[in-house]
């Protein structure tokens, strides 16, 4: 306690030190959780953005391209590549849709829930062994810093995301 690293009153002065280290952290966490996926990934000759689009169309079974546009935040041409390479490979069907033609709406195949899962599983691993070894408190606690790092209208998706699978 004595460094300012512990306790809730010492948090909110931080020195920059501290705040870099947290940086640091937060880049060689991010490896770690990525790093699974990535090998994964990398021997279909896919990437991240391909891991994304997986994760949030298996959360959102058939939601819209307009949707996933907003929830990532890529251009349309940059998702258009990832959505073809995956539809073409048979990971993902695309769906007119029965209200509004104009839209299409978009899910896993069979062989795109295998692999969606096989990369989520890594990491939920890596999650679950992360979050026994710090405990509920660190848990609940690092998931506000997550919180409270997001811009205001990603906090505003992410929460009604998290809203509509609770």
């Amino acid at each position: 306690m004595a460094d300012g690293t512990t306790g809730g009153e010492n948090l909110l002065f931080l020195t920059d030190e501290q705040l870099r280290k947290g940086i640091e952290a937060m880049f060689f966490a991010y490896r770690g959780f990525t790093a699974d996926p990535d090998r994964i990934l990398g021997e279909l000759s896919y990437g991240r953005a391909h891991h994304r689009a997986l994760h949030f169309i298996n959360r959102s079974s058939g939601t819209t391209v307009n949707n996933l546009l907003s929830v990532l935040g890529v251009t349309k041409q940059s998702l258009n590549r990832v959505l073809r390479t995956l539809i073409e490979d048979g990971l993902v069907e695309s769906r007119v849709g029965r209200e509004d033609r104009r839209e299409r709406h978009l899910y896993l195949t069979r062989e795109g829930a295998d692999l969606e899962r096989k990369l989520s599983e890594a990491q939920r691993a890596r999650m679950r062994a992360a979050y026994r070894a710090a405990g509920p408190q660190a848990v609940a606690g690092f998931r506000q810093v997550l919180e409270a790092m997001m811009d205001e209208s990603i906090r505003a998706q992410y929460l009604a995301l998290k809203d509509a699978k609770t």
